[in-house]
Order: structure tokens, then C-alpha cells, then sequence
């Protein structure tokens, strides 16, 4: 279901679009203005609508500004000149109104479809040690992080970059910097989370001898030392709300000063931040400043978790155990078909770390030249679940595997047994959340094992 944005300040117009969409399976969200859609995030949207005359900005403000989704344009001045100006600017098409039904809906289909088939190509990385690697994966979750690389590396904007622990933001964070034209420059990675609360302004901005107890001498700050190139700063959630006003300045006025001196310097600085945290929600409590929120998410890229990638996940899986035997000198060994099956459907969550840490074990300890899922350390216990079972909840122990793939209980036997057993006291989205798993792909695994859902009680009426 596409996600599509109307901007039009005619309520009648604007409600009529609106519902001719939804009845072609289009989840649509609505804006009178340009400042009106901006709150809404456009850049989340796979298409914005926006009329061209509207209070306040012009509907082509938000070609740049919700950039890389494609900007549809709307004009009651159907003027050659004025079409000619929005595709000018960058919008990707635009209609006539009082428009014709049909011909809109070929419109957005066809620039939806334009989208869905621009698959970026995933680019290469070049790892610390000086290995080169391209990034793994297809599916469109990926597809996307993809084009909004390339679309946003050569911009030198400020770039947030949001997932779960193990997705790879820093490799997200190496391929924007050696895409940029700051790529010959040094790229700084920071985790603010590695650093103590009491170090972390020293560490960043540097600082004169004597600012402190124990400043024997004087120092540059990681963000002086990534002068001309690009500064990541790994889980910023927990930066303290010290160092989040001296990064403000940083990022406004392209200043620092060291703790401890008068004189300020100036730096040219791109910035590249991570999280695994809601930034939004930690500003709304006092924790994270949301004038720096904002100045961070000029560009969002959203890396998908491991488990919603399952296109994907066996690839991974493949690239990641020929790494793992060169490092051994195993090569020539395999994943039998019950680990590939245990791999496909675990639900990692620790993502593609995990899923390395468990290919590195299972390259250890495999005996033959198959490794099995024991092997791997995924099946032993209780099922990997992301929260705990409650006790009397009825949950029976999942069975150990044997030593044969002809007798293991797979994963897709103890999903089966979980959902009919738990079906009738759950709603989908308790069983999804128990199994680890989104809504989707519980709904396609019962289709692919014929689980057919629970109907309820047919209502009478007396």
C-alpha cells in the first residue's frame, strides 16, 4: 500500500482526492500548506500531491524539501508556462485541474511504479582494514536506504540515520562518506555511548591545559580532528543535553571552543548521526534538545530489522559464512537445509550481528561439512521471543532438536504449534509481538502453511 501526501488548502478538493485514492488502496494523509506538510514529514511518504497556489509558500517548495519523494503538482492555471517551471524545478509531473479521475489515477500509478523500478544499486564500502565490500541485500526496504544514499552523499546534508542495534549504520554512515565529495578527507566514528558522561564534551570539542583536574596538557576534540570530512556520531540518543547545545553550535554556526578557552574556531564539518532511539519522543521528556532533532533531520535513512528482511537474510547468511571459514580455513563448509530453515525463520534480534556471531560459531564447532542448526546455538532452549512468556500463560517448552534434520522440530513446526495453540486468547498483533515477527509476515507465514485464522463468534441478533 503506497503512502501518499495531498497538499491543498480547498477542503472540498482536497476530501474528494482523498477518497478516490483510498478506493484504490492508497493510504493517503492530508495538508492545507506547505508548513503544514513539512510537520507531516514528507521525505516518509512514497508520493506527495500538492496543489500549486497555496497560503503562505508555493506547492514547488516542496519539490527540493521532500526530496528524494517525487513531487505530483496540481494547477487551476493549466498554462503551458506554469507546467514548464514546475518540471523545471523538479516536480515529476503535474495535472489539470478540474482533473479527470482516470487520468490521475495513471498518473500516480505510473510514477509509483517509476519509483518502485529505480532500484538503487547497493554500493561498495571500503572497511576500516581496507577491504572493500558491497552491501547485501534486495529487498525494498534496502532498495530504498540504497537511493537515499546515493541521492544524499554528494548533498553534504545532515544525515540521521535510524535502526535497531546490528542493521549496519556505520556501514551506512562509511558508503554516504565515500560517496561525498569529502571522501579524500578523514571520517571520524564516535559512540557516544562508549564514552562517560564526564569525558564526552572533552573527547568531541577538546580542551585547553588546566580546564580540569587532570588537563596536563592541551587537546583537539574529534570534531576539530575531522576538520574538511565527515564526523559520525553513533548512538547520539545518549549524548548529554552539555554536549547536544555545544553540537547545536557546531551545526548552526560551524563554530567550537574548547573547554576551558575563550576563542572559538571555525570548522567545516559534515555530520552524519545514528540512533536506535526515538529522538522525538526522548525531546518531548527533557532528554534530547529538538531544535539539534531538527537540525539533524535534513535526510532520514531507515534501516529495516534483519527480520523483515527475509528476502535478504539467507544471502547475508552465505556472504557472511565465506568470511567466516577464510578466517578459520575451513572452506567447503555448508549450512544443512534445517540451519538455513532455522536462520530464515529465527528473529534476530540482535540483526546481522547476531546472525555473524552465530555463522562464527557455527563455523567452530561444526564437525562434518555441514553445520547443523545446533551447530549455530540459536535452537538450544526456549525460543529467541522479544519478551518473556508469562508463567501459567499454557506456552508448552519447545522440543530440542536431535542430531538428524529428518527429526528436528523446526521453527516453522513450533510457529504452527504456537499460533493454534494461542490463537483464541490473542489478537494478530499479540501473537506477531510474542513471535518476534510484524503483522505482515505473520499473516504471510499462515499463508504458506495453511494456518487458517480463527474466526470469532458469529453475532446473532434476538
Amino acid at each position: 500500500m503506497s503512502r501518499i501526501l495531498i497538499v491543498e488548502d480547498e477542503a472540498i478538493i482536497r476530501s474528494a482526492l482523498k477518497r478516490l485514492l483510498e478506493r484504490h488502496d492508497h493510504q493517503v494523509s492530508e495538508a492545507g500548506s506547505v508548513a503544514e506538510a513539512l510537520s507531516l514529514e514528507p521525505q516518509g511518504f512514497d508520493l506527495v500531491i500538492s496543489d500549486l497556489r497555496l497560503p503562505g509558500e508555493p506547492g514547488t517548495d516542496l519539490i527540493a524539501r521532500a526530496a528524494p519523494v517525487p513531487v505530483l503538482i496540481m494547477t487551476s492555471y493549466a498554462s503551458m508556462r506554469s507546467a514548464v517551471e514546475a518540471l523545471k524545478l523538479g516536480a515529476v509531473d503535474y495535472v489539470a485541474k478540474p482533473f479527470d479521475h482516470d487520468e490521475l489515477l495513471e498518473t500516480v500509478a505510473r510514477v509509483l511504479h517509476q519509483q518502485a523500478t529505480q532500484q538503487g544499486e547497493p554500493p561498495d564500502v571500503t572497511e576500516p582494514g581496507g577491504t572493500r565490500q558491497t552491501m547485501i541485500g534486495n529487498c525494498p526496504a534496502m532498495q530504498v536506504v540504497y537511493t537515499r544514499i546515493r541521492k544524499s552523499a554528494p548533498a553534504d546534508v545532515t544525515v540521521l540515520v535510524q535502526g535497531e542495534s546490528g542493521t549496519g549504520k556505520e556501514l551506512v554512515a562509511r558508503a554516504l562518506h565515500q560517496q561525498s565529495r569529502r571522501a579524500s578527507a578523514p571520517l571520524i566514528c564516535v559512540n557516544c555511548a562508549a564514552i562517560p558522561e564526564t569525558l564526552i564534551e572533552s573527547e568531541l570539542f577538546g580542551h585547553e591545559k588546566g580546564a580540569f583536574t587532570g588537563a596536563s596538557a592541551s587537546r583537539t576534540g574529534l570534531v576539530e580532528a575531522a576538520d574538511g570530512g565527515t564526523l559520525f556520531l553513533d548512538e547520539i540518543g545518549e549524548l548529554p543535553l552539555d554536549a547536544q547545545a555545544r553540537l547545536l553550535r557546531v551545526l548552526q554556526e560551524g563554530e567550537i571552543r574548547k573547554i576551558g578557552s575563550v576563542e572559538t574556531r571555525h570548522v567545516d564539518v559534515r555530520l552524519i548521526a545514528a540512533t536506535h532511539r526515538d529522538l522525538r519522543g526522548l525531546s518531548k521528556t527533557g532528554e534530547f534538545r529538538l531544535d539539534l532533532y531538527y537540525r539533524l533531520n535534513v535526510m532520514q535513512i531507515d534501516l529495516p530489522p534483519l527480520r523483515e528482511r527475509e528476502d535478504d537474510i539467507l544471502q547475508i547468511a552465505d556472504v557472511l559464512l565465506e568470511k567466516a571459514c577464510r578466517r578459520h580455513e575451513r572452506e567447503g563448509l555448508r549450512l544443512s537445509r534445517a540451519a538455513r530453515r532455522t536462520i530464515r525463520d529465527y528473529p534476530w534480534p540482535g540483526n546481522v550481528r547476531e546472525l555473524e556471531n552465530a555463522l562464527e560459531r557455527g563455523v567452530i564447532l561444526a564437525e562434518g561439512h555441514l553445520i547443523h542448526p545446533d551447530d549455530l546455538g540459536l535452537a538450544a532452549g526456549p525460543r529467541p521471543l522479544p519478551e518473556p512468556v508469562a508463567e501459567g500463560s499454557g506456552l508448552a517448552a519447545p522440543v530440542e532438536p536431535e542430531a538428524t534434520e529428518e527429526e528436528d522440530l523446526s521453527l516453522e513446526d513450533y510457529f504452527q504449534h504456537f499460533v493454534l495453540e494461542h490463537q483464541d486468547q490473542m489478537s494478530e498483533t499479540e501473537l506477531a509481538q510474542k513471535l518476534g515477527i510484524s503483522r505482515k509476515c505473520l499473516w504471510e507465514r499462515r499463508q504458506r502453511l495453511g494456518i487458517p485464522r480463527k474466526k470469532g463468534p458469529r453475532r446473532t441478533t434476538g
